[in-house]
């Protein structure tokens, strides 16, 4: 993984923060799906993520519309139904607007 490469702002981010169920009911198959999906998705610019005990997942958007595109996707939502069904206990999104980015050997 590595940190995603950003055009200069504005552009939009979505931050899911999940808590996960115990076993993996599918969930790794569907998540590689997720992943080959959403690279074709128009106005997608790239994804980070981490997992210990909270998983966060932030992905990067060229604009609004783009973001709810994907929020309305199909392969997407089924995912978020077997989410809510199996596999978080809780999770949080939270979308945003990038104004301003910095950092440092991101180059």
């Amino acid at each position: 993984m590595m940190i995603a490469k950003t055009p200069e702002p504005p552009y939009y981010t979505v931050i899911f923060t999940s808590l996960r169920t115990t076993g993996d009911n599918g969930y790794s198959k569907m998540a590689d799906a997720l992943e080959k999906s959403v690279i074709n998705q128009p106005g997608f610019l790239g994804y980070e993520s981490a997992r210990d005990v909270l998983g966060i997942t932030v992905s990067y958007w060229s604009d609004e519309e783009s973001v709810r595109n994907w929020k309305e996707n199909i392969l997407h939502t089924k995912a978020r139904n077997l989410g809510r069904e199996k596999w978080y206990s809780e999770f949080k999104v939270r979308v945003a607007k990038v104004e301003r980015d910095y950092g440092f050997g991101t180059e």
